[in-house]
């Protein structure tokens, strides 16, 4: 696997809550592992939510001696939601703190991919497809009929999400799975970059040709220059390919 990661404060945020990582080689049983963590809370609190969770998942995945990858990141997940809720309730500064996240791990030629709240992955053949689904209240709007996805992408609620870690004490968290081919490109990102730039926009920068930690560079040149309204968090990843590339 050849990966790269990155995060920026975007242009109105004057804190950073978006915490990210990359691993190419093993973490624990897994061959890898990438995590994309999405803060929130006042003060300090989204920014420890996000970073504690990562921590967490990856202590937790290290000491673990499953070997199945999906019960790994569920166990993971679970640990740091609770570890999150324990936290919050021990510092009143932190209280009411939670994250999004979505973490995944390729296996042989297969894609393992876990999240929570709104935070996406991307698989990128062909054309861009987004894998996971948001956990948000107009996304259910979308589901149930209620207003179309074009609707959905400037709604006032869009940044409502319906489920995070430290939300409460079970977390419900999705799965998915799938094969991989040579040449695919997966993108993971916070939702400072969905909101501010386009699936086709995104796609066009990712298949420009340029190195991982230069396409990401641009990914986030692009949601800033659309307005850069939140923290922007982007993970790239060739998965079939045995090289290591660092941003």
């Amino acid at each position: 696997m050849r990966s790269c990661c990155i995060t920026d404060v975007g242009r109105k945020r004057t804190m950073n809550q978006d915490f990210v990582y990359a691993s190419d080689t093993p973490v624990g049983r897994l061959p890898n592992l990438l995590i994309v963590a999405d803060g929130m809370g006042g003060h300090q609190a989204g920014d420890t939510a996000s970073r504690y969770t990562v921590e967490v998942i990856v202590d937790n995945v290290k000491r673990n001696k499953e070997r199945n990858p999906i019960r790994v990141l569920r166990t993971a997940i679970e640990t740091a939601n609770e570890k999150v809720l324990d936290k919050a309730s021990s510092d009143e500064r932190l209280s009411g703190m939670g994250t999004t996240v979505v973490a995944a791990t390729v296996v042989d030629e297969y894609l393992y991919v876990a999240n929570v709240g709104d935070s996406r992955l991307y698989l990128i053949r062909d054309h861009i497809k987004q894998i996971t689904r948001d956990h948000s209240l107009v996304e259910e709007m979308v589901r149930l009929g209620e207003i179309t996805r074009e609707q959905a992408r400037n709604h006032p609620d869009k940044n409502i999400i319906t489920r995070a870690i430290g939300a409460r004490r079970t977390v419900a968290v999705d799965f998915f799975d799938l094969s991989l081919e040579k040449g695919d490109i997966i993108l993971m990102c916070s939702d400072g970059l969905s909101n501010m730039v386009e699936d086709a926009e995104i796609e066009q920068i990712i298949k420009s040709g340029k190195e991982l930690p230069k396409t990401a560079m641009d990914l986030i040149a692009k949601a800033n220059q659309n307005g850069g309204k939140d923290n922007i968090a982007v993970v790239l990843a060739e998965p079939l390919t045995g090289e290591v590339e660092q941003c």
